[in-house]
């Protein structure tokens, strides 16, 4: 068997074991650097330590060694990481500051969870625990994922942490990094059928505005996320150093609790869960990365001497969207330096039944921008990675206007019933047109409709030589205003030197 056979070309994986969450996700001298939990010694959750990965560019990655291993009185779990430019915390040597991590210690004997600190003084190549660790203990065994941000207001730092059983999320403050002191709690809100995780806060000005800004917190949700499983949901509001308030205009969320204000589902696939945002980059977007699996399946999913991916990193942004404020999202322009041999098609004709070949190399790492106008067809899209009744669906159902990307026949399905199914997002049209962007892997769909403000992210694992490309129409027309089909470069990550 392959090493490599469900190897992505475009989403970062180890060369080894088990990945989950990211983590520590910060710019700094000229790199993008992504911790991860990772487990060292197998493809199975557990021996939590920080996996290091750094890019100059958030496309090509090269995989370094451990940051923070596990010991036998400490499993590293999910945390930030923060430049401390002001030297606040004193780590800074010869003028120069400290990487600082902020990760959940958790003891495998008693199972308390509490906050810690490593500093590293060589580019985040190694790194030493805080001899004063734990500096922030409330005697709890579910009490994790710090996001240490600067609150520029109030010059001060602010963690935002979870209380996973409880489904809050609390705000705490410091000078230093070191002390911390209790601000305020949020929640439970929104989707609370399972618990909650990885939380992250950021604030966004609302495109087209010159100040308008509304802050956006990021919750993982562990189980009864909208495609079942485990998901991502965000809501908007405002953060004035103390506490977060929802907006009073906020949408309700996606999974039926309807009785409390929330915003809605950051992604509408199964396979996007903890997605954590870089605190800055270089040219002030907010960019945010998510692990690509769902912890109903993510312990069984195919493994080739390797499980887990990164979806691709994503540039967010606020933008109102039919009368509300939406967070949309595409993935980072650098990824257009992978593209490569590109076929286009315009005004295309589709009628019931028809399905139109399309021919292109490259299927297994590929891009498709498509816009259509609907006319009578009730289902219209694309059938891709297809084959000896193999493939994936994705497309647009005029019945109730929603996106869906149809995955009970991608391939190797069977290894857990919850993998097989049809997951959905609500989209309008813009100017007319039905608008979907996918990015297409070797394991895995991105699809973004519209402008961004409908994502769904979903694994599938086809044989290799399922490679047909297809447009369908059911039940009337539909005519294919533009299509483009473009292979993408595969980058596989490099082992450090």
């Amino acid at each position: 068997m392959s090493l490599d056979r469900h190897r992505p070309g475009f989403h970062y994986t180890p060369a080894r074991n088990w990945l989950n969450d990211p983590n520590g996700l910060v710019w700094y001298d000229g790199e993008y650097h992504l911790f991860y939990q990772y487990n060292p010694h197998e493809t199975d959750w557990g021996n939590m330590s920080w996996g290091h990965a750094v890019s100059p560019d958030l496309v090509s990655w090269v995989e370094l060694p451990v940051a923070i291993p596990f010991t036998e009185t400490e499993h590293v779990f999910s945390g930030s990481v923060v430049i401390d430019h002001r030297n606040t915390s004193g780590f800074g040597l010869h003028g120069a500051p400290a990487m600082v991590a902020i990760y959940t210690t958790h003891d495998p004997s008693s199972g308390r969870q509490a906050q810690a600190l490593a500093v590293s003084h060589d580019r985040g190549r190694s790194w030493s625990r805080y001899a004063g660790n734990p500096v922030l203990d409330v005697g709890s065994s579910a009490f994790r994922d710090p996001k240490v941000s600067w609150y520029e207001a109030g010059g001060y730092w602010v963690m935002v942490v979870a209380h996973p059983d409880q489904r809050i999320v609390q705000f705490y403050a410091s000078g230093d990094l070191r002390n911390w002191r209790h601000l305020s709690d949020f929640g439970p809100a929104g989707a609370t059928a399972g618990i909650w995780e990885c939380p992250d806060l950021f604030p966004l000005r609302v495109e087209g505005t010159d100040s308008e800004t509304a802050w956006v917190l990021v919750v993982s949700v562990g189980d009864g996320a909208v495609a079942g499983g485990s998901g991502v949901q965000y809501f908007l509001g405002d953060f004035d150093g103390t506490t977060f308030t929802l907006e009073k205009s906020a949408a309700l969320a996606g999974d039926g609790d309807d009785d409390v204000p929330a915003a809605t589902w950051l992604d509408f696939g199964a396979d996007y869960y903890a997605s954590v945002s870089f605190g800055a980059t270089p040219d002030g977007e907010r960019v945010l990365i998510g692990w690509m699996s769902n912890w109903a399946y993510a312990a069984v999913t195919p493994a080739d001497g390797f499980r887990g991916a990164m979806s691709v990193p994503r540039v967010h942004r606020l933008v109102r969207v039919d009368g509300r404020l939406r967070v949309v999202q595409q993935p980072v322009p650098a990824l257009e330096s992978l593209r490569s041999a590109s076929s286009r098609y315009r005004h295309l004709e589709l009628d019931s039944g028809d399905k139109k070949l399309l021919e292109h190399p490259g299927a297994e790492h590929l891009e498709i921008y498509a816009s259509f106008i609907p006319r009578t067809a009730s289902r219209f899209g694309i059938r891709l990675r297809g084959g000896e009744g193999e493939e994936t669906e994705v497309g647009y159902d005029a019945a109730d206007g929603s996106l869906y990307v149809d995955r009970t026949r991608s391939g190797q399905v069977d290894f857990h019933p919850q993998f097989p199914g049809t997951h959905r997002a609500p989209l309008i049209l813009h100017g007319g047109r039905v608008i979907i962007r996918l990015l297409v892997d070797v394991a895995s769909l991105e699809v973004f409709g519209g402008i961004g403000e409908s994502v769904i992210t979903d694994q599938i694992f086809p044989n290799a030589s399922r490679r047909r490309v297809e447009l369908f129409a059911e039940h009337g027309t539909v005519c294919v205003d533009e299509l483009r089909l473009t292979s993408l470069n595969p980058v596989f990550p490099s082992p450090a030197a």
